[in-house]
């Protein structure tokens, strides 16, 4: 059975509403018919939005809730073309240029309009827990690392290096580029043979594996994701590494409160820890750092401060990192000094960021069928939507990621080169 055209009142509000967006936008309704801004001006993006249910329209009216769009897109009954970070950073829909009347009968019309189950209401686990105690922490990180090792398997690179590569030429693969940014890290942080690394947020070790084969440290990776631990003690197990090499399920809150550590790193985890944390983030790394050591601290931040309220805000609360929200680079490396570190370096390292998500995208995308088989479609295209927009989003200035290298304010003695030359080469 053909689904209706879309009602009268409907077709009004949606087309006064394209009209105030900053975009071009197209409506495919179910393949009756299309809807389009009247805008002429050739520097605004163009966007089409496909919807294959009239019940899409039917919930976006009732709930005047543009994240309906997002859910919809998870479940198969929303598609689009364009830059979905023209969407994404859409707010919410205003109504307020629209005559109550003319709401009230679309209202009246949207209930004519065939159901469709599409859901707004947050039901996660980690919603009943305490906002920034560990127990909801540990469930926010294994609700985004915990969806199966062999789905990162997928589209990561061999190593599984789930952070920001880096590009020494255009023509590295994925591949070298993160055995490029593996032992770049370890130059900056001027790791010796005998040195004791603590890695935060380890991830599946990486790291610590290369910088114990290629500079001889013992290596100590934490980590909340309990596929990450039992993948990294097989490792350890297999290739002998017990001497060397220790991971844990440990919350950065737990670390030793006595200097333990010669160097720290910590790789793409600082997202997870929330603005109101970076004190006691800060502060536990400070203690755990034997004099003399160093700390390299790389992570993502948004350029502008956000109010969490447009779609991408919400639609990354909800899908994708729940609980985080990024902070400028100003305010990391204020609370950084105001805990007693020293800003030795501050790297941006944005544009291979930016490829680095492309290359995790077209993986992705050549191995969907298998994601689908894994985790399911509505994961699958979650996933999708999240790697195409976060490459956009560094390509666009949108996101930056940076690596900053401290040192403690109490090692008065300057103690490195006066120069970067030994980790730039």
């Amino acid at each position: 059975m053909p689904y209706p055209t879309l009602p009268s009142s409907i077709r009004e509000i949606l087309l006064e509403v394209l009209s105030t967006l900053p975009l071009q936008l197209c409506i495919d309704c179910w393949g009756t018919e299309q809807l389009s801004s009247t805008s002429t001006n050739n520097h605004l993006s163009k966007f089409t939005l496909q919807i294959h249910h009239p019940g899409v329209i039917r919930i976006l009216i009732l709930t005047q809730d543009i994240l309906v769009l997002g859910e919809a897109y998870l479940q198969g009954f929303v598609d689009f073309s364009g830059d979905i970070n023209d969407l994404l950073r859409l707010g919410n829909i205003s109504y307020s240029h629209i005559k109550r009347s003319k709401l009230i009968k679309s209202w009246t019309e949207a209930l004519t309009l065939p159901q469709l189950s599409v859901s707004l209401q947050e039901n996660s686990p980690w919603q009943k827990l305490k906002f920034g105690t560990k127990e909801r922490d540990q469930a926010v990180i294994q609700h985004h690392y915990d969806v199966g090792n062999d789905f990162y398997r997928l589209w990561l690179d061999p190593l599984l290096i789930y952070s920001c590569a880096y590009f020494e030429s255009e023509q590295m693969s994925l591949k070298e580029a993160q055995e490029a940014k593996l032992d770049r890290i370890c130059r900056k942080l001027r790791l010796k043979s005998g040195e004791y690394l603590l890695d935060i947020g380890c991830g599946w070790g990486a790291l610590l594996r290369w910088a114990i084969s290629h500079y001889g440290v013992k290596g100590y990776g934490i980590t909340l994701s309990k596929e990450q631990l039992d993948f990294n003690q097989k490792i350890i197990q297999k290739e002998g590494l017990g001497e060397q090499m220790q991971v844990e399920l440990l919350d950065y809150r737990d670390l030793p409160k006595q200097p333990t550590f010669d160097k720290i790193v910590s790789i793409g985890m600082v997202e997870h820890v929330g603005v109101n944390n970076y004190p006691i983030y800060f502060q536990n790394t400070l203690s755990a750092l034997k004099p003399g050591g160093l700390f390299l601290n790389h992570g993502m931040t948004a350029m502008e401060q956000s109010d969490g309220s447009s779609l991408n805000d919400r639609f990354i609360a909800r899908y994708i990192f729940p609980d985080g929200k990024l902070s400028n680079l100003s305010t990391n490396l204020g609370a950084a000094e105001e805990t007693g570190w020293e800003i030795v370096d501050v790297e941006t390292w944005r544009s291979h960021y930016g490829k680095t998500f492309r290359c995790w995208a077209a993986n992705l995308e050549v191995a969907m069928e298998q994601a689908i088989a894994l985790i399911g479609e509505p994961k699958a295209r979650l996933w999708r939507l999240y790697l195409t927009g976060f490459a956009q989003s560094f390509e666009q200035n949108y996101l930056a990621v940076y690596q900053m290298l401290l040192r403690r304010q109490a090692d008065k003695e300057w103690n490195l080169p006066l120069t970067r030359k030994d980790w730039l080469c």
